[in-house]
């Protein structure tokens, strides 16, 4: 099974989109098995963003991302990094498909409420940045069998 870390931003945490958005990405049958709010620092922040230093945007992005509490959560599937990114849409909400998190909830860049991994070696970096492995739930679910083949 693949894992992918996703970070609820402080618009989603502050607008109280939480919910709406971690059901929609239970809905698509992936599993949840890491989950916390937290207040990023300046210095966590740099090592997730490590490779957008130097960009114009980076200062702001730094500042954004922990000027508020947000929800980390780690998810588990098949395909799970691709299903996650789908569901989120372009990083431009004006950009995304409707019916995406992003359409349907956000209208700037700036402000677009959700990160997800964008591949394996990136969810390899960016999880344990968040999470210890003894942090992460392995579990059976009731459902999976009518989920997977």
């Amino acid at each position: 099974m693949e894992r992918t870390l996703v970070i609820l931003k402080p618009d989603t945490v502050q607008r109280g989109l939480v919910g709406v958005i971690t059901s929609r990405l239970e809905q698509r049958g992936i599993k949840l098995v890491g989950l916390k709010l937290l207040q990023i620092s300046a210095e966590l922040a740099a090592r997730h963003y490590a490779v957008h230093k130097g960009k114009s945007f980076y200062e702001g992005l730094i500042h954004y991302i922990t000027s508020s509490p947000v929800v980390v959560q780690c998810w588990e599937g098949k395909r799970v990094i691709e299903v996650v990114r789908r569901t989120c849409g372009s990083t431009n909400p004006t950009d995304a498909d409707l019916g995406t998190i992003r359409a349907d909830f956000g209208v700037e860049i700036g402000r677009n409420l959700i990160h997800a991994s964008d591949g394996a070696d990136t969810a390899a970096y960016e999880i344990p940045l968040y999470f210890t492995e003894a942090e992460l739930v392995a579990w059976d679910r009731a459902v999976d069998c009518w989920i997977n083949e």
